[in-house]
C-alpha cells in the first residue's frame, strides 16, 4: 500500500470534522430548499402569474441548466487553484440572494401587477441557477479533495439523503402556509424562510477546513479549457458514452416537470397535498441518496444509474396510466430515485474519471456539454403539453428511458473497475 502524502494525511485528520459541517450545510440548504421548491413552490408561484406549460416547465430547468452550463468555463480556472473554498463562499452567494428577491416580488405582485412580476421571476431564476453553476465546479472539485476516493460516494448520498430529509418537513410546512394564508404573503412568507436557512447553511459551508495543496502541479502556460477539454474526449470513449446517457436522462425525464402540473390540472390537486406529494419525493430521495450511494461505493455506480433509470421509465408508464391522484404517491417515489441516480450518483461517477488534475474538466464537461439538452427537453416537453397534453410528453418520456437504460447496459463501464482492468493490461 503507497503511504499517504502530507495533504492525504491532513484530509484524513480532518475528516470527521468536515463531515459533520457539510453534513450541516446540506440540512440547512434543505430546510430552505423546501421553503421554495424547484419542483412545486416555485412552479406553482409561476403558475399564480401564467396558465403556459412552458414557462411552468422552465423553472427547474432554468435552475438545471443554470447549475451545469458555467462548469466546463470555470474547469481551467478551478484546476490551477490550491484551495476551492474562497471561490465557493464568494460564488455561492449568488444561488442565495435570489430567494430574497422572490419574497419580495410576491409582495409587491399587487403593485407591479403578474406580467412585470413574472419577467422578474424569470431574471431572478436565472441569476439563481448561474450563481449555482459558477459555484459547482469548485464546490465539486473542494468536496472531492477534503473526502478520500473511497467514501465520495457514500459522503454525497448522505448529504443529499439529508438535504432531502429536511426538505421533506419543510415542504409539508410550506403546503400549509400556502394554504393558511392570503397571497400574496403565502409565497412571500416561504421564500422569506428560505433565506433565513440558505444564509445559515452558507456559515456551516465556511466552517470547512480545506488545506492548501503545496504539492500540486500548475503549469506555468495557462491552457485553454477546451484544447484540453477535447483531448479528454478522444481519448476516453468510456466517458463519451457516459456523456450520451446523461445527455438522453434529460429527455427521458423531461416528464418531471410536469407531474405536479398534470396533478394539479388533472385531478384538481390542492396545496396540501401539494406539499405531502413534495415530502413523498424528498423522502424518497432522502432513502435513496444514502442507499445508492453507500452501495454506489461498494458495486459501481454505474449499477446506480441503471436502477434510477428503470425508476425514470416506470414513473413515466404509471403517470401515462394514472387514474387518480393516489397514483401520484408512486409516481413521485420513483421519480425521487431517478433524480438521485441523475444528479448525486452521476456527480460521484464523474469524479471517478480521469486524474486528478483532469477531475474539474471531467467535472465541467459532464455539466456543461448536458447543458443543452437540459434546457430543451422542458421546452420540448411544454410545446407538446400546450399542443397536444401531457400524454405525449409521458410517451416520449418511455421510448427514451429505454434508451438510456440501453446505453448505461451495453455502452458504459463503470470508470474505477474500468481503470484498473486498463491499467493492469498496459502494465
Amino acid at each position: 500500500m503507497l503511504s499517504l502524502t502530507q495533504l492525504e494525511k491532513q484530509v484524513r485528520a480532518d475528516l470527521k470534522y468536515n463531515v459533520k459541517v457539510n453534513l450541516w450545510d446540506g440540512a440547512m440548504f434543505g430546510v430552505a430548499l423546501g421553503f421554495a421548491s424547484f419542483g412545486t413552490v416555485l412552479p406553482l408561484f409561476v403558475a399564480s402569474m401564467t396558465n403556459s406549460a412552458l414557462l411552468i416547465g422552465l423553472v427547474p430547468a432554468i435552475h438545471s441548466v443554470g447549475w451545469q452550463l458555467p462548469q466546463l468555463f470555470t474547469a481551467s480556472y478551478v484546476s490551477r487553484l490550491r484551495r476551492y473554498k474562497p471561490s465557493v463562499m464568494m460564488m455561492t452567494i449568488h444561488e442565495r440572494i435570489p430567494f430574497l428577491g422572490f419574497g419580495i416580488v410576491a409582495l409587491l405582485l399587487p403593485i407591479i401587477g403578474q406580467q412585470a412580476g413574472l419577467v422578474i421571476t424569470f431574471i431572478l431564476l436565472t441569476w439563481q441557477g448561474l450563481g449555482g453553476g459558477f459555484t459547482a465546479n469548485s464546490w465539486t472539485s473542494m468536496i472531492s479533495k477534503i473526502i478520500p476516493p473511497e467514501n465520495r460516494g457514500t459522503f454525497f448520498g448522505f448529504q443529499a439523503g439529508l438535504a432531502n430529509l429536511f426538505i421533506s418537513g419543510s415542504a409539508v410546512a410550506a403546503g400549509y402556509l400556502l394554504d393558511y394564508l392570503d397571497s400574496p404573503l403565502d409565497f412571500a412568507a416561504c421564500f422569506f424562510i428560505a433565506s433565513i436557512f440558505f444564509t445559515t447553511s452558507w456559515f456551516a459551508l465556511a466552517l470547512t477546513r480545506e488545506p492548501e495543496d503545496t504539492e500540486k502541479v500548475i503549469p506555468e502556460e495557462k491552457t485553454h479549457f477546451w484544447d484540453d477539454s477535447k483531448k479528454i474526449l478522444k481519448k476516453d470513449f468510456n466517458f463519451n458514452w457516459f456523456l450520451v446517457a446523461r445527455f438522453i436522462s434529460q429527455f427521458a425525464t423531461m416528464g418531471f416537470s410536469f407531474y405536479i402540473i398534470y396533478a394539479l390540472r388533472r385531478f384538481n390537486m390542492d396545496a396540501i397535498t401539494a406539499g405531502f406529494l413534495t415530502a413523498t419525493l424528498t423522502i424518497a430521495q432522502t432513502i435513496a441518496n444514502a442507499g445508492m450511494g453507500w452501495l454506489g461505493d461498494k458495486w459501481g455506480h454505474r449499477s446506480m444509474l441503471i436502477i434510477g433509470a428503470t425508476a425514470a421509465l416506470a414513473s413515466a408508464i404509471l403517470a401515462w396510466l394514472a387514474t387518480s391522484i393516489l397514483w401520484f404517491y408512486p409516481i413521485f417515489l420513483l421519480t425521487g430515485l431517478a433524480n438521485v441516480s441523475i444528479w448525486t450518483i452521476g456527480m460521484a461517477m464523474t469524479v471517478d474519471f480521469g486524474t486528478e488534475a483532469e477531475r474539474p474538466l471531467y467535472i465541467g464537461l459532464s455539466q456543461t456539454l448536458t447543458a443543452p439538452a437540459t434546457i430543451l427537453a422542458p421546452l420540448l416537453g411544454g410545446w407538446i403539453v400546450d399542443a397536444a397534453g401531457f400524454i405525449p410528453t409521458f410517451s416520449i418520456s418511455i421510448i427514451l428511458s429505454i434508451a438510456m437504460i440501453g446505453v448505461l447496459i451495453f455502452l458504459v463501464k463503470d470508470p474505477r473497475t474500468h481503470q484498473t482492468r486498463k491499467m493492469k493490461d498496459e502494465g
